[in-house]
């Protein structure tokens, strides 16, 4: 196929370009910088941001499907950068799809459209959207994740929807970071009980996921039109998880704790002194990230299975010791 990949610097992006070259596509990549790695690859390269809509829609003049990966993620309080780049830059690709007459839609989407409070626990695909949004970004995803599923069949444009959770392993530059920056500076704090369960994905695991959808998203497939999670299908504990990603690095395990009423009730005065003063960056806790550090949320993945073959090639121990390799902890 001709495949563009819109955020193909990013973690999965790369990782997906990667996978296509290795099997013979011809890959566009979008990025917002130049991207030297990328270049070492081969690709041809397009510089533009996808708040840009006409550079947007250009990138995608010429190619079969597209994978778009790009997006703003974060625990940010300010609705405009979300709403711009998820909402609107969404809205822009799927122009360029209908407009150069793209056959096949990809989008990375994330669990958190049906996350609100409380626990998630083996849910299924039939899980309705969230109606209370905990941050501009769960909310700014559901809403351009439906744009993709309603554009489906409009113009022979066929689409659908990845929700992988928690994606980790080598060149990670996001989730994990973030985690030891924490841990180093002495701000990582176990919030809850310590016994929430949550799913992850490993990053290949992830990418073909995205691939094996492609492939199967034709004309009376089951997977145009739909939504799909993506995870390794065996849920982790939360707390120990995090303790084995800090040991990749020789931090030892988290020590403080909260619970996770005073973790809410801290991140809701957060959000509160954020606006008010109309604040930049991401508070240092807010609702959202207490209830993903204290609840369960872990997902039923045989829609995936099913539909176009998912199952995760690489096992979480595995993907722990390419991380850990990667990571140069041996």
């Amino acid at each position: 196929m001709n495949a563009l990949v819109t955020g193909a610097g990013g973690f999965l992006g790369r990782y997906i370009v990667e996978k296509l070259l290795a099997r013979g596509d011809r890959v566009r990549a979008m990025v917002r910088r130049p991207t030297p790695e990328l270049s070492v690859l081969g690709v041809e390269t397009v510089l533009a941001d996808l708040c840009d809509w006409s550079a947007t829609v250009a990138a995608c003049r010429g190619v079969d499907c597209v994978f778009h990966t790009a997006g703003l993620a974060g625990i940010g309080l300010i609705w405009k950068p979300f709403f711009e780049t998820n909402c609107l830059g969404t809205s822009a690709v799927i122009d360029g799809c209908q407009i150069y007459g793209v056959r096949r839609l990809v989008y990375t989407s994330s669990p958190c459209v049906v996350f609100e409070e409380n626990d998630l626990c083996g849910i299924d695909e039939s899980a309705p959207y969230s109606t209370r949004w905990l941050c501009p970004y769960a909310w700014s995803k559901a809403l351009a994740e439906q744009m993709v599923l309603e554009s489906n069949g409009q113009q022979e444009l066929f689409t659908c929807a990845l929700r992988p959770h928690l994606i980790f392993g080598p060149r990670d530059r996001a989730l994990f970071p973030k985690i030891v920056s924490r841990a180093r500076r002495g701000r990582l704090y176990r919030v809850g009980d310590g016994t929430n369960r949550i799913d992850v994905t490993y990053v290949e695991n992830a990418a073909d996921a995205h691939l094996q959808a492609a492939d199967a998203l034709t004309s009376g497939s089951p997977v145009a039109g739909r939504a799909y999670f993506i995870s390794q299908g065996e849920p982790v504990n939360c707390w120990r998880w995090i303790d084995r990603l800090l040991g990749v690095t020789g931090l030892p395990p988290v020590k403080k704790t909260f619970s996770f009423r005073a973790a809410w009730r801290l991140g809701a005065g957060f959000e509160i002194f954020y606006k008010l003063f109309r604040l930049q960056g991401e508070p240092p806790m807010t609702r959202f990230l207490a209830a993903h550090l204290a609840r369960s949320h872990y997902f039923d993945i045989t829609r995936a299975k099913t539909d176009f073959g998912y199952h995760p090639a690489v096992s979480t121990e595995e993907g722990l010791c390419r991380m850990a390799e990667g990571a140069g902890g041996g």
